[in-house]
């Protein structure tokens, strides 16, 4: 195979959610309580009915559809201000390929993201 034509795994995959993004965060205008079931494209074995009303089942709900949906399911299923609230510990939940494109896209969710303390 001839790497040297062969896009880089990472930028694929860039592209890939790239691609998905909503134009602005507004434009996300999904439920904000109650219960959400999840499409088979989305979610195609296991659990598919989300709580918006419970915190871990609300996290998992959108990192599931960060990852596998496609544009009209963010749009539909997930809510600006629930994404921007949970950002700072969903960021380390989903992939960095996930995470770059958003941000690049929406500097704003960065500022909902507090600092990295790590450093002792």
């Amino acid at each position: 195979m001839d790497t040297t034509t062969t896009a880089p795994r990472a930028e694929v995959l860039r592209d890939r959610y790239r691609s998905r993004l909503p134009e602005c965060l507004q434009e996300l205008a999904g439920p904000i309580e109650g219960n959400v079931d999840l499409p088979l494209h989305i979610v195609w074995s296991g659990r598919t009915s989300y709580s918006l009303d419970r915190p871990k089942s609300r996290m998992t709900l959108y990192r599931t559809v960060l990852a596998e949906g496609l544009r009209e399911d963010l749009v539909t299923l997930l809510h600006y201000r629930l994404l921007a609230e949970q950002w700072p510990v969903l960021r380390r939940l989903i992939s960095p390929y996930i995470r770059e494109v958003w941000e690049d896209a929406f500097p704003e969710l960065l500022r909902t993201a507090p600092a990295d303390t790590t450093a002792a």
